[in-house]
């Protein structure tokens, strides 16, 4: 059996704190945009970059690789659970949701 090729990658995670879905920058930060997430491409460098996310229990809990594909707008999810995950709480009254009907 061949082994599968390495789809591209976003490095996820919840905040410690706050619990929401964060994903890691580029420049090792976190951000709660999954368009603002580094699409990593090299199955090695999401490795080691998968075990730096880890050591960060001080600020993530729940860290793992998610695939992803380019979009017009930075990572988008290839898998219904991450869609889920990145709008946010499945009611209205909170979260990223509520914030999102305040600007409307």
């Amino acid at each position: 059996m061949m082994p599968r090729n390495f789809t591209p990658k976003v490095i996820t995670a919840n905040a410690l704190i706050e619990g929401d879905v964060v994903y890691l920058t580029a420049d090792d930060s976190w951000t709660r945009q999954l368009s603002q997430a580094d699409l990593i491409t090299d199955e090695a460098d999401a490795q080691l970059r998968l075990l730096q996310a880890e050591a960060q229990s001080d600020l993530v809990v729940g860290v793992y690789l998610s695939d992803a594909i380019p979009g017009p707008d930075g990572p988008e999810p290839t898998h219904f659970r991450e869609e889920f995950r990145r709008t946010g709480p499945s009611n209205y009254n909170h979260g990223k949701q509520a914030e999102a009907l305040s600007r409307a």
